[in-house]
């Protein structure tokens, strides 16, 4: 069932399905917007433009063109240059919500946590087989 929102660019009510996350109005307008990005960068002289050349030249904002890399609207196969910010550290990227550095950082420190755990368990199986006698000489 529909749900009553407002449209985060323009404060008007509508019914939210999950389709979209503004009204029918600004979708249109962001649909337009992303005709125009789309027509200046199909020209071969644009293919490699960055966020920040598109943004100058169409007036699109940053946010809607990391939105449409997200989504797989514009896809970074044709453009190089395009991505969206991970997550961790703001580098550009073109895919999952990590760059490639955070994704190596973080798997680097997964194998350090998992070799200090296996240390930990092995240590404690260690004494664990180890006895103790009671019995006085």
């Amino acid at each position: 069932m529909a749900e009553v929102r407002n449209c985060p660019k323009c404060n008007e009510f509508f019914n939210y399905i999950g389709l979209r996350e503004v009204c029918h109005k600004c979708a249109q307008s962001e649909e337009e917007l992303y005709q125009i990005v789309y027509r200046f960068l199909r020209k071969r002289e644009n293919r490699a433009a960055t966020v920040e050349r598109i943004v100058e030249a169409t007036g699109a904002e940053q946010d809607l063109l990391y939105k449409w890399v997200r989504k797989g609207r514009l896809q970074p196969a044709m453009f190089p240059n395009l991505g969206y910010p991970c997550d961790n550290c703001g580098h550009l990227t073109n895919k999952g919500k990590l760059c490639t550095k955070c994704q190596d950082d973080l798997k680097a420190d997964l194998r350090t946590f998992e070799a200090a755990k296996e240390f930990r368990e092995s240590v404690e199986e260690r004494d664990r087989a180890t006895y103790h006698s009671d019995r006085k000489r």
